[in-house]
């Protein structure tokens, strides 16, 4: 059983799974085909990603503008605020975030479809993250955006984040080519 908590952006869903608790630990089903499927997610899955990262680590705002990938983002230990952001054009939403803070207790998800930028800042010590892909990753088509672009406005919570070198030198949205930003379909 998993909750379901739409977004005021098109597709981008927090899901809850029921976590059952006892003396023992805890046991949840991370993913179940046929609920996640009546919950808006039809792709198929075709690649793990799992990433461990230091507190203060900010990494995105990343998607590919050829075969773009939905990605299903869960925190195995730690806490992280996760974003989505709109990069449709054309988009009533274009340029628009959403945010929510997934944790190992919480065990709280976010599906971000295809179309989107990605990206998350570790608040705890350290985090570890899993994220499910829609399709392969192929660096010839990744597009990346500024962290802090002042038009889309996310309220991270960090000001001085720890980057990668792609990260801390990506373009502002407004200035990716028109070939790499994907467009909103009716």
């Amino acid at each position: 059983m998993v909750d379901v908590t739409t977004t005021h952006l098109d597709g981008v869903i927090v899901l809850e799974p029921k976590v059952h608790r006892d003396d023992r630990g805890f046991f949840f089903q991370s993913y179940h085909v046929d609920e996640y499927r009546d919950a808006g997610i039809e792709l198929p899955f075709v690649q793990d990603n799992h990433s461990k990262s230091a507190r203060g680590t900010l990494r995105g705002l990343h998607a590919q503008w050829r075969k773009p990938q939905g990605k299903l983002v869960r925190v195995l230990q730690g806490e992280i605020f996760d974003v989505a952001v709109d990069m449709r054009r054309g988009s009533p939403t274009h340029g628009q975030w959403f945010g929510v803070t997934l944790t190992d207790e919480n065990a709280k998800q976010i599906y971000v479809p295809p179309g989107y930028l990605h990206g998350f800042c570790v608040v705890s010590e350290t985090a570890e993250v899993e994220y499910k892909c829609t399709d392969l990753y192929d660096p010839g088509y990744e597009v990346g955006v500024r962290w802090d672009d002042p038009a889309i406005g996310i309220d991270w919570p960090t000001n001085e984040p720890i980057l990668s070198g792609k990260d801390a030198e990506a373009p502002l949205l407004a200035e990716l080519s028109e070939e790499h930003v994907p467009t909103f379909l009716v």
